[in-house]
């Protein structure tokens, strides 16, 4: 597409640009991701656990209170992808953290 094309929104009856169209569309697609205390996560936002967790196959623990920075949402609103220092590929369930 073009940066001039223009698409017919008729929700506003107003003429939008279609790139903003297609990310308006995108974020309504995109289910909301909570954390235990029901407050919003998005890309990029820091969490705390909320318990100790055993880390299958890197046998570790991630203590209450950790903070994970820079955490990307999945497909899956229950689930959130993460990095930690020594530990590749983690996966942390939303019900056991919180946005700091």
């Amino acid at each position: 597409m073009a940066d001039d094309d223009y698409v017919y929104d008729e929700a506003t009856g107003e003429w939008r640009p279609a790139s903003e169209v297609a990310a308006a569309a995108e974020a309504a697609a995109r289910p909301e991701v909570r954390d235990a205390a029901g407050n919003i996560l998005a890309d990029g936002d820091s969490v705390a656990l909320i318990k100790d967790l055993k880390v299958k196959g890197a046998g570790q623990t991630l203590k209450q209170g950790t903070v994970i920075r820079s955490i990307r949402l999945t497909d899956d609103p229950e689930e959130i992808d993460c990095r930690y220092d020594g530990i590749k590929g983690l996966v942390l369930r939303t019900e056991f953290v919180r946005k700091r």
